[in-house]
Parts: C-alpha cells; sequence; structure tokens
C-alpha cells in the first residue's frame, strides 16, 4: 500500500513532505484536506518558515506520530 501523493494547495508544489503534511495535521487539524508547503503554510499562519522548522522539531521530540 502507498501513501497517497499531497501537492500544495496554495502554489501547488509536487508531494510535499511528511514534515510538511504533519505539521498542517497539528495545527490545522487531522482531518484537513489540504496540505501545504512550509512556505504557503507561514504565508497562511503570518510565520516564519524557521518558526515551523523549530515546531516540527519540537514535536517530533515530543514523540508526535504526524512526523
Amino acid at each position: 500500500m502507498s501513501a497517497k501523493v499531497k501537492n500544495c494547495s496554495m502554489c501547488d508544489k509536487q508531494n510535499i513532505e511528511k514534515n510538511e503534511i504533519g505539521i498542517c495535521q497539528k495545527l490545522l487539524g487531522r482531518k484537513i484536506t489540504k496540505f501545504f508547503c512550509l512556505v504557503c503554510l507561514a504565508s497562511y499562519l503570518d510565520t516564519t518558515i524557521e518558526a515551523l522548522e523549530e515546531k516540527i522539531e519540537y514535536f517530533k521530540e515530543q514523540g508526535c506520530g504526524l512526523f
């Protein structure tokens, strides 16, 4: 069984990464159907890519299963 390929809903970046999918689900809800790359998610949330990367590392350290 292969994972479904997801593209960014804003810029249509092809095949966004697992961490990008995970941070979208963590911050926007697990049942979302539209996903964003880090650049577009940062813009959508009015934050920086670096802040999102820090959050990803934090959630990984906490053992979050989305990453």
